[in-house]
């Protein structure tokens, strides 16, 4: 199959309504804005809806409305405007109501900047909004994972009755690579709802609500939540490990952060330092199962984030311990290039060969 050039926005876009996509409500912040427009144009085309919200809040809601009408529904924006989305997030959780919400992340906190960032992570993965509650979290690192990560959230949203967020920090909306779409999926292909709010239920009344007063009623609601998502980390772990099988360090970073530390491990295996990486790709549910093995033969760990360390927590716990983890990170719209990585690795290497006191 041929392939076509795209910018990361428009990938995402095409994965969506390749995948049944058919409502979109968005509202506009940089560097997320091509979403809206391609789908503004896109949507119609095939017999699908587009709203440009008058709110980040109202995009939310609409998408709360249409998922529970048994259609797939997306929505899109970018770190502050998902922070304004949290609240209809987790009414749309607790509701079992599948849909995809894309964060194309940029600097923070507050406003911050229009450059790329992963200070969202803690949000996007230990759940953001209130109550017990998770996101499937999908992390791409090319354009051509943005489309098929995208496409597969919506598999993945109706499966398990969740959202399901695609975190990818601001490069990736921007980058333009070369794309192979997968095929357009009939509607009539995608499973019915016997759930949704549809009107074609006859005498049976269907409701989605996000409100359960009794705590006789609440409390099992949200345990069969908490099985649910169990199930998903039984079942959806997903990783890339690259060079990881002799490696003395292991170096791990997602989205395009991961690309670069690639770079620094070729850099650094001609160095004479047996280097390795490993790429989350389902930042929720956590691959631990994968650093856990990897703890058994690594001399330590270093995480790589554009921010201050919010998935080393994470590393942290997975290693549980067993070997030292090491961070390093850049804030504020600054992108760390492989010669940082490279010496970042050396020396937590050279940290982790020091004599531990007892």
């Amino acid at each position: 199959m041929s392939k076509i050039l795209l910018h990361g926005t428009e990938a995402i876009c095409e994965g969506a309504i390749r995948n049944g996509c058919r409502a979109f409500f968005g509202y506009p912040i940089t560097p997320q804005n091509e979403v809206p427009e391609y789908m503004s144009v896109n949507m119609p085309k095939v017999g699908g809806v587009f709203v440009q919200a008058e709110s980040e809040v109202a995009a939310i809601n609409m998408v709360y409305g249409a998922g529970g009408a048994g259609i797939r529904a997306m929505t899109s924006s970018s770190s502050p405007g998902i922070s304004l989305k949290q609240e209809g997030i987790s009414y749309i959780a607790c509701a079992r109501i599948p849909c995809v919400v894309v964060n194309i992340m940029r600097a923070g906190p507050g406003l911050g900047g229009i450059l790329p960032a992963q200070g969202d992570y803690f949000q996007a993965t230990k759940g953001g909004g209130h109550g017990d509650y998770h996101l499937i979290v999908l992390a791409p690192s090319s354009v051509q994972e943005a489309c098929d990560f995208t496409y597969r959230a919506f598999d993945l949203a109706d499966k398990y009755r969740v959202p399901v967020m695609l975190l990818a920090d601001g490069m990736i909306g921007q980058l333009m690579e070369p794309v192979e779409l997968p095929p357009m999926r009939p509607l009539s292909d995608i499973p019915k709802k016997d759930w949704a709010t549809d009107g074609g239920y006859g005498e049976n009344r269907r409701v989605l609500n996000s409100l359960i007063i009794k705590p006789e009623e609440l409390e099992p609601h949200v345990n069969e939540m908490q099985r649910t998502y169990d199930l998903i980390a039984s079942c959806e772990k997903q990783c890339e490990t690259y060079m990881t099988d002799d490696a003395e360090i292991v170096i791990t970073a997602y989205g395009t952060v991961a690309r670069i530390c690639k770079s620094a491990v070729k850099t650094l295996r001609k160095q004479g330092i047996k280097a390795g990486v490993i790429r989350p790709i389902t930042l929720y549910p956590f691959p631990s199962e994968t650093y856990a093995k990897a703890a058994e033969r690594a001399e330590a760990f270093l995480t790589v984030e554009l921010s201050l360390g919010q998935m080393i927590e994470d590393v942290r716990l997975a290693v549980n311990g067993k070997k030292p983890v090491y961070f390093y990170g850049r804030t504020g719209g600054n992108v760390m290039d492989e010669e940082e990585v490279v010496a970042a690795a050396k020396n937590a290497l050279a940290k982790a060969r020091l004599p531990q006191e007892v």
